[in-house]
């Protein structure tokens, strides 16, 4: 069921799935264990289902009878905008044990049906070939690699293997509730179209990704610390991809709105956290630092003399290793 491309990718690497219990996941995982892929599994309880303490055991169990280990985070209590904020912990979670440990790919279990929902909720906001596409098997983010290998199955496909295989995994109830946007497009929209003409769906992605890939450039977004920067492709379109795709991997999502501003102006603060600054032949995405520390007048006139965005002088006040390379670049133009 796993495409020999991205078995490929994963062999002889060190590789960390994202586990949960539910049926990708844990499809996922023996499907991995059937290639002979090695790998280690995290997940992350968030202490607001009594099932999920038995899905933490139901990991802790297959992982240690299979020698793989198994990395366990007990979420603090979320009060408010839980699915963004649950994203967020488990992301943060994830890099931290790659960073520590050197695993070179994440895996997560996002399937068909997951890459469909998200591209419908995307067209109904406003969306291009870029945004409609979503979704990507491999997705490079600075020190390591997201691989989706089960991104060209359907849900039915992976039950159907689970069951055929007598593996036990859970249901989370909080997918049937439909107050939650994404479920809401799951069960009025993507499922029925899914189950009526999957075949078709399958083939319009190869199709999408095929006019992507010619349609939208691909650009290089180069960091130290926690200031990027890219030249710009002289392509507004191709360029917001790529600040969309580096916040992303800050699990910041630009909104419809945020991007439209992009196509118009030079300088815009997004949700308060990061600035985005077109400045020449360069673009510059750095954290958004209030004015909470005085500059020293000479570093002020450094700035002006260059004449870097205000905006953003506050943060690189902060880091002179980015004030070093932003006063590099445009120097040379």
């Amino acid at each position: 069921m796993l495409e020999n491309k991205t078995l490929l990718k994963l062999k002889g690497k060190k590789n960390l799935l994202a586990f949960s219990g539910g049926a990708d996941s844990t499809a996922l995982f023996f499907l991995l264990l059937k290639h002979n892929i090695k790998f280690d599994i995290a997940i992350v309880d968030y202490g607001i289902r009594k099932q999920s303490k038995e899905e933490v055991s139901y990991a802790k169990e297959i992982s240690s009878s299979n020698s793989l280990t198994c990395y366990v985070y007990n979420a603090p209590k979320i009060k408010q905008n839980f699915e963004a904020k649950a994203r967020e912990i488990r992301y943060g979670f994830f890099e931290e044990l790659i960073e520590k440990y050197k695993y070179e790919n994440l895996l997560t279990a996002h399937h068909l049906g997951d890459r469909f929902e998200w591209m419908l909720m995307q067209f109904c906001k406003g969306a291009g070939c870029a945004e409609i596409a979503g979704m990507q098997i491999e997705q490079h983010r600075g020190f390591y690699t997201l691989i989706r290998p089960l991104l060209h199955l359907d849900k039915q496909e992976l039950l159907a293997y689970l069951n055929a295989e007598k593996k036990l995994y859970f249901e989370d109830e909080s997918n049937l509730d439909e107050d939650i946007k994404r479920n809401s497009f799951r069960h009025n929209y993507s499922l029925p179209l899914l189950e009526k003409y999957v075949g078709g769906i399958k083939k319009s992605f190869e199709y999408i990704d095929e006019d992507k890939a010619v349609l939208i450039t691909e650009i290089e977004v180069k960091s130290i610390n926690e200031f990027a920067y890219f030249k710009s492709s002289k392509n507004k379109r191709a360029d917001i991809f790529a600040i969309d795709k580096y916040l992303k991997s800050k699990l910041y999502m630009l909104s419809a709105s945020e991007r439209e501003l992009l196509k118009n102006t030079n300088t815009l603060v997004v949700g308060r956290k990061f600035i985005v600054n077109k400045d020449r032949d360069f673009i510059f995405i750095a954290p958004y630092e209030a004015k909470n520390s005085k500059m020293s007048h000479e570093f002020k006139e450094k700035c002006r003399v260059l004449k870097i965005e205000p905006k953003l002088r506050q943060y690189l006040y902060k880091d002179n290793e980015a004030y070093i390379k932003i006063q590099k670049l445009l120097s040379s133009i």
